[in-house]
C-alpha cells in the first residue's frame, strides 16, 4: 500500500514539476504538452495529443519543411475534434497522394504570413469596424471578427465559423492559435 501511495505522490510531483517548468518557460500547454517558444511550429505540434490529425495532414501535404522554416507564420491549428466534424471519410480521402494539391490548399488556408498575436488581431478587427480580412498563404482571404471580449472567430470562404480556443502559442517561427473547426477555402 505504501508503495502505491509513494508512486502516486511521485507521479503527481513529476506532473506538477513539468507543469511548473512549462509555466516558468513562457510555454503554453496544448494537447497535454508544453509548447515551447524556442521550438518551431512542427516541433511543438508533434507533441500535442490534440493535433495528431493536423500533423499527419501536414506530413502528407509535404509542408513540414515549410512550417519548420523561418517564417514568421500565424497558424490557425484545428484540433482532432475539428477534423472529426468533417463528413466521414474526408480526412482519409484528403491524405491520399492523388489529393495532395487539395490537401495543401486546405492546410495553407490555415496559415497567414507574419506573426499576429491576439492583440494584433483585435486591433485589426477594431480598425475594420468589427471585422478584418487576412490573406492566407493559400492566396485566398479569411475573415476575423469579434464575438465578445477576447473571443475572436474566423470565417472561411464557405461561410464556416471557427472559434479560437487557445491564443498566442508562441513559436520560434511564429504563433499558433488553436481552433475548433477546419477552415475551407472557396
Amino acid at each position: 500500500m505504501n508503495k502505491l501511495i509513494t508512486a502516486a505522490v511521485t507521479t503527481s510531483l513529476l506532473f506538477s514539476a513539468t507543469s511548473m517548468a512549462a509555466m516558468m518557460s513562457d510555454s503554453v500547454m496544448v494537447g497535454g504538452a508544453a509548447m515551447y517558444p524556442s521550438k518551431n511550429i512542427v516541433e511543438n505540434a508533434l507533441n500535442s495529443k490534440d493535433h495528431t490529425t493536423l500533423v499527419a495532414a501536414v506530413k502528407a501535404a509535404g509542408l513540414v519543411d515549410t512550417l519548420q522554416g523561418p517564417g514568421p507564420f500565424t497558424v490557425f491549428a484545428p484540433t482532432n475534434a475539428a477534423f472529426a466534424k468533417l463528413p466521414a471519410g474526408t480526412v482519409e480521402n484528403l491524405v491520399k497522394p492523388e489529393n495532395k494539391a487539395t490537401l495543401t490548399s486546405i492546410l495553407t488556408y490555415h496559415v497567414v504570413a507574419g506573426k499576429y498575436d491576439m492583440k494584433q488581431l483585435e486591433k485589426k478587427i477594431k480598425d475594420g469596424g468589427g471585422h478584418a480580412e487576412l490573406k492566407t498563404v493559400n492566396g485566398q482571404p479569411l475573415w476575423i471578427m469579434s464575438n465578445g471580449p477576447h473571443n475572436i472567430q474566423l470565417k472561411d470562404g464557405k461561410g464556416n465559423i471557427a472559434n479560437i480556443s487557445t491564443y498566442d502559442v508562441n513559436q520560434k517561427n511564429g504563433v499558433i492559435d488553436v481552433i475548433d473547426t477546419v477552415l475551407m477555402p472557396k
